[in-house]
């Protein structure tokens, strides 16, 4: 089976998260997005929500899709989270499994800057997703497959910013998303 690993942080996830996981399962020949969410990111800022919470807030919002799955396989690997290493233990352990990488063009023009940048570029396909004022310029030689996906001009530490002084999120996130987050108080501070 194909399937499309799509790392980050996920502070938390979103539609536009959710939308792009879509169109990857729509329009490529992945059967399954794996949305990985990473405990520590080497290249993101630290004070993130506790990774069990957004873990669960990424099952809250893929439990209705079985082509997506909330995965915590970084949980139990040596943190700071290294994507090479994930792929490692990935092929081990599902020898059965294709993987490949989900990220969008401002994600990839830092791929030369990875840990073992070099055996991901070599081993896996890339699709990468256009975001706006992130060309791509595969000066790697990364095997890549682009595609324009539906964009929406939404982020995480926006959703963040707003919960903090108390404005509406409503339809930025699923509906168990946002009932989850606010039972649960999140990024109130």
């Amino acid at each position: 089976m194909k399937i499309g690993l799509y790392f980050g942080s996920f502070n938390p996830v979103h539609v536009a998260h959710l939308i792009i996981a879509n169109h990857f399962l729509n329009e490529t020949e992945i059967e399954k997005v794996w949305i990985v969410v990473s405990p520590q990111n080497p290249f993101k800022e630290s004070n993130l929500l506790n990774e069990y919470h957004r873990l669960e807030l990424v099952r809250l919002a893929t439990e209705d899709d079985v082509r997506i799955k909330a995965s915590d396989i970084e949980f139990a690997l040596p943190k700071p989270s290294y994507t090479s290493t994930t792929l490692a233990y990935l092929a081990e352990k599902y020898p059965e499994h294709e993987f490949c990488i989900i990220m969008g063009s401002d994600s990839f023009q830092n791929l030369h800057k990875w840990k073992n940048a070099e055996t991901i570029i070599n081993n896996y396909t890339i699709y990468v997703y256009l975001r706006s004022g992130f060309d791509i310029d595969n000066t790697v030689g990364a095997k890549l497959t682009i595609l324009e996906a539906p964009l929406l001009q939404l982020s995480a530490t926006q959703i963040r910013n707003h919960i903090k002084q108390g404005k509406s999120v409503r339809y930025m996130l699923p509906d168990k998303v946002l009932d989850e987050i606010e039972k649960g108080g999140y990024y109130k501070k």
